[in-house]
């Protein structure tokens, strides 16, 4: 049976996104592809708010966070982690010999302004990994704030930022709050099948980027430069998908960049209000994400149990991530959902549970 999904990726995908891979194959070589990109590009550029460089590759969102701590230091990298996939930025980053240490608060938790300055403050880092929308918990962390400390006071650290379950469902102003990297893969608030990743990177990011040895190949930015201009890639790109997500930000720019915000915020608003009153809210109830909503499960029901009942009548949500599985849901509020999505879904959990 087709379920529609309230799961923080891969999210509802529209049947006339889906229809857009359908274009006929072009050479990615050839013009027609050069005009895709080219068409492409400045509406990212517009959504992120920036005048630099956005890239597209042909992979998940993991690739491009292996990809950016390959190029951001020549001295050692503080990653921030606060739940699941900001450890996985922990992770990359020890695995591929780059020199790092964390900071860790739990679960819940964000990563505040504070925190960054203190370990900062050694003089010991010239880059640092945040994860703007923790997936995993529901938790959107103060990035704009905790840049400006950066700029202001650490102006040579490079700010890479995870945004996969935040970008095109929040508002990021990649120039004016100063970011270095922002990725995130298109299949969650993008709201299209996965397989690719947008990735915008500054200008002092490329430029520190030629002074790291071992920088890697597939996802180097001097890679991506050479074909740039030309509105093309160094490998062969996901053509379909590029197809799709064209077509997607034609969308998003006619709903109105400032209207999208403001849509996530209110299904945000709203799945918040109907946890408080019939569970509870895991995270710090002042950086809640607008995407996904962790709920603790205070009931004690067999979220597996209410998964399954969903699934009969054509919805998923998602358990608990990790050591959190049972322990709370999360029901994500991104891409093309609406308000009345949210409204119908949370009605068929009342039934289902007797509330």
């Amino acid at each position: 049976m087709y379920k529609k999904l309230f799961i923080p990726g891969p999210t509802h995908v529209r049947d006339e996104i889906l229809q857009a891979q359908a274009a006929p194959m072009i050479g990615h070589r050839a013009s027609e592809y050069s005009d895709l990109q080219a068409d492409l590009t400045p509406k990212l550029q517009t959504m992120l708010y920036t005048e630099q460089r956005v890239y597209l590759y042909a992979c998940s969102s993991t690739g491009m966070m292996e990809g950016s701590v390959r190029q951001a230091s020549t001295q050692r990298i503080l990653n921030t982690v606060c739940g699941a996939f900001s450890k996985r930025w922990h992770q990359l980053t020890a695995a591929n010999g780059v020199p790092c240490d964390k900071i860790e608060v739990p679960m819940g938790q964000a990563i505040t302004p504070e925190m960054v300055d203190e370990a900062l403050s050694s003089g010991a880092y010239d880059a640092i990994t945040i994860v703007m929308n923790e997936t995993s918990t529901g938790l959107m962390n103060p990035i704009q704030e905790t840049a400006a400390l950066i700029h202001a006071k650490y102006p040579d650290v490079l700010i890479l930022v995870d945004a996969v379950s935040a970008m095109a469902g929040a508002k990021i102003e990649f120039d004016a709050w100063g970011l270095d990297v922002c990725l995130a893969g298109v299949q969650k608030c993008f709201a299209l099948p996965p397989g690719l990743t947008v990735c915008a990177v500054s200008d002092r990011a490329r430029e520190r980027a030629l002074q790291v040895p071992n920088r890697g190949y597939y996802f180097a930015y001097d890679q991506m430069d050479k074909r740039y201009e030309k509105h093309q890639t160094p490998a062969t790109p996901a053509i379909s998908l590029l197809h799709a997500l064209n077509a997607q930000m034609d969308a998003i720019l006619a709903e109105g960049l400032e209207n999208r915000w403001n849509r996530h915020k209110e299904m945000a608003a709203y799945v918040q209000d109907w946890a408080r009153k019939h569970f509870a809210l895991y995270s710090d109830e002042k950086y809640l994400s607008h995407t996904v909503t962790n709920v603790e499960n205070t009931r004690g029901i067999s979220v597996a149990d209410l998964n399954s009942e969903l699934g009969k009548r054509g919805a998923m949500i998602s358990n608990g991530y990790g050591d959190l599985k049972e322990k709370c849901f999360r029901i994500a509020h991104m891409g093309d959902l609406t308000l009345e999505d949210l409204e119908w879904l949370t009605a068929q959990i009342e039934d289902i549970l007797g509330l």
